[in-house]
């Protein structure tokens, strides 16, 4: 089992969030707060959930609300803004072919993760995820990754490393999102790659490690 994070992983979903966002906050506050919506403010913060990101970039709204307003925008707003990464589909594939399962475990709720997958082509048959997870971040997507065995766990985010280090899965950033090579580093990937191109390799190399490991036990 690989389980994979969604946004700014398989996902770059900036400019929906941020547009949802920006239009949540226009009809909850009829712009009267002054605060300005917008990618360079969004971006430090992608891959964190919703309530957090709102009260970072909005203080004084009302999270709640807002949060609702967003939920029911994003279908319309946010979806249509979405693009794939490279290498999902490749990622995907190499660990079909080695008999390995894919999960998908992500800090958005679990209807709008749905519909993100869908709106990417990532429900069709041949790239469907085995097990879908959503509504988690940090170590709670380690709580999953342990029950369902991950080995491995793919993210762009300093908390999908911590969800790797939960579930003692091995831990792969990918710098595709705002977090660089070195901070993911830092917060111990075992591995970082620049995107999902690259993952293939490394798991056949990763594969062909605990194979010799195996056998010279």
């Amino acid at each position: 089992m690989v389980g994979f994070d969604l946004d700014m992983t398989l996902v770059d979903s900036t400019d929906g969030i941020v547009a949802t966002l920006a239009e949540a906050h226009h009809q909850v506050t009829g712009g009267a707060s002054g605060v300005v919506v917008d990618r360079e403010r969004a971006w430090p913060l992608m891959g964190y959930p919703l309530e957090e990101i709102i009260t970072e970039l909005m203080p004084g709204v009302d999270v709640e609300v807002l949060t609702a307003t967003y939920r029911s925008l994003y279908p319309m707003t946010g979806l249509v803004r979405n693009r794939l990464l490279p290498g999902v589909h490749e990622a995907f594939a190499a660990i079909r072919e080695v008999g390995g399962r894919v999960l998908v475990i992500s800090a958005k709720s679990e209807p709008a993760l749905y519909s993100v997958l869908e709106a990417s082509g990532l429900l069709e048959e041949k790239y469907k995820p085995d097990l879908i997870a959503g509504g988690r971040f940090g170590p709670a997507k380690g709580e999953v990754l342990t029950v369902e065995g991950a080995w491995v766990y793919v993210g762009d985010h300093i908390g999908d490393v911590a969800a790797a280090q939960v579930a003692g899965a091995a831990s792969v950033g990918v710098a595709t999102g705002p977090q660089t090579a070195a901070q993911l580093t830092a917060a111990g990937a075992d591995v970082v790659l620049d995107d999902l191109l690259g993952f293939p390799r490394w798991l056949s190399g990763h594969l062909d490690g605990l194979s010799r490991s195996h056998v010279g036990n």
